[in-house]
């Protein structure tokens, strides 16, 4: 007999629904890339892959097991139950009575396990069990023996037991294909709960040789990790290398994989930047030097021509109109080179790194008011607010040049009066800091120009309200600042008018 197999479960199920959406998961693996280094995610995603492989393995060889052991328990079962419908079905009674005794017959011969046996012929319904009808036969394999005469079976699972039930009809063979069912049809129950045993000892088997396989793949994930993080670590320490001056950082190359080639294109790169740094480098020091010499062979031929308008001037009233005009300018621009001569042998100093603090302690407000009395700035121009008292360590030569330079430049290119204000501040950390402003009344800096007010030699269009700075002025100034730990900064007020803030920090004293 040919038997036509049914697979259990055919009607389906639900599926789950797939949860959240690509753009809501979208933040939460951002979030889980920034929480999770390289190393961890490549040792994951190792894992991962190692999970994969080992879950598709195990299941496969679940399945494939499963089957083997199913498919041979219901051969068997079929094979059996078809032999003995094959020799006593024939003489099987027709009346209930009798039938029952030859059902207890056939189920005693079951294998590979006992047999619950049922036979149904119209009305006439008997078994070798107590029950004359099953509850484990569905519809469907009632259904399926009347339309498949050469028997058929059907697993099913009711109460959490699994059960293989077997339809065989009996039939009058009319041909040597041909047969003709006789309407009586035998049915055997046999539980299967030896073989789901079986198949979840399988399943467990399969699960716990998939965990330590997992924890022996960490280890040559952890070794993957080390060898690809270790040019990355390479590369991280040599660029911060790099980043603190030292040029001539290379990475030790090793292999012909994409990370060799990214380590030898580093230290490609990071050859022509030192070379290209050296340049700068030594044209720099050209510069400087060149700038250095050039005021200092200034200086001697300057000091005459100063000495010589010094004379001219003090003559300039008995010369005609025209040629004291012109001794005037001349010595007016003669005593400007010589203050830009001065200002370039300053700035070359700070360029060299020969600039020095001679620090010492003073009186912050007479220290100020030495300064404006110096350059005749103590008329109505230039107003004070320095109280009394404020005392600290610093360079007096190099905080005159600062507050000269500000108070000079409100002058020049802002607008009279000028107001010199000092006061001191305790900061939440750190030392107490000085601070000095210089506010004029002009019509303020324009904004394009203040991320450029220090730039040395900078100017601004004519078209501005205000030009920037006086040469190497500001610049000089900045300097000055820093070399005392300090900061400068410009800024224009809400009512109008530029403001020029120094801090520097100090350990200050109340005087009394």
């Amino acid at each position: 007999m040919r038997l036509a197999r049914r697979r259990p479960g055919a009607g389906g199920g639900n599926r789950p629904a797939r949860e959240g959406t690509p753009a809501a998961d979208a933040p939460v693996r951002r979030g889980w890339a920034r929480a999770f280094g390289l190393r961890t995610r490549l040792v994951l995603a190792f894992l991962l892959v190692a999970a994969v492989s080992a879950g598709t393995t195990s299941a496969l060889t679940y399945r494939e097991a499963r089957n083997a052991l199913l498919k041979t328990a219901q051969d068997t079962a079929v094979a059996s139950f078809r032999d003995q419908v094959q020799q006593t079905g024939w003489a099987l009674p027709l009346q209930k009575e009798g039938m029952e005794e030859t059902l207890r017959s056939i189920a005693r011969a079951g294998r590979p396990h006992p047999w619950v046996v049922f036979a149904e012929y119209g009305s006439i319904r008997a078994s070798s069990g107590e029950n004359p009808v099953s509850t484990v036969i569905t519809p469907e394999l009632r259904r399926a023996a009347q339309a498949h005469p050469r028997g058929t079976f059907e697993r099913v699972v009711k109460d959490g037991v699994p059960y293989l039930t077997i339809a065989m009809p009996t039939v009058f063979k009319t041909g040597p294909d041909d047969v003709l069912p006789s309407g009586l049809v035998l049915y055997a129950v046999t539980r299967m709960s030896d073989e789901q045993v079986n198949v979840d000892a399988l399943l467990i088997a399969a699960r716990d040789g998939a965990l330590p396989g997992l924890a022996i793949a960490l280890i040559p994930g952890l070794i993957a990790a080390r060898s690809v993080l270790r040019p990355v670590r390479e590369l991280r320490k040599a660029a911060r290398s790099m980043g603190s001056g030292s040029f001539d950082t290379r990475i030790p190359v090793r292999g012909s994989d994409e990370l060799a080639d990214l380590a030898r294109t580093f230290n490609e790169s990071a050859a022509a930047l030192e070379t290209s740094v050296r340049e700068l480098r030594e044209a720099e020091a050209r510069a400087r030097r060149f700038a250095s010499d050039v005021s200092h062979e200034l200086r001697t031929p300057l000091a005459g021509m100063l000495a010589v308008t010094e004379v001219l001037d003090e003559d300039a009233d008995g010369l005609d109109p025209d040629t004291a005009r012109a001794v005037r300018l001349v010595s007016a621009e003669t005593g400007k080179l010589a203050v830009l001569v001065e200002d370039l042998m300053e700035i070359s100093r700070f360029d060299a790194r020969a600039a020095r603090l001679n620090a010492d302690e003073v009186d912050m407000a007479q220290t100020i008011d030495k300064t404006l009395q110096n350059r005749h700035w103590t008329d109505d121009r230039v107003r004070t607010r320095l109280p009394s008292g404020i005392r600290a360590r610093i360079d007096p030569r190099r905080f005159d040049v600062v507050i000269a330079n500000l108070v000079g430049n409100a002058l020049r290119h802002g607008g009279a009066p000028v107001t010199v204000s000092l006061r001191s501040e305790q900061r939440s950390s750190g030392p107490p800091v000085l601070i000095t402003e210089v506010a004029d009344s002009g019509p303020g800096i324009h904004p394009d120009v203040l991320p450029h007010i220090f730039e040395r030699f900078y100017k601004a269009d004519a078209a501005r309200t205000r030009s920037a700075g006086s040469g190497l002025g500001l610049a000089i100034t900045l300097e000055n600042v820093r070399l005392h730990g300090g900061t400068v900064r410009a800024a224009n007020l809400p009512g109008g008018g530029a403001v020029f803030t120094v801090e520097i920090p100090l350990h200050l004293e109340e005087g009394c």
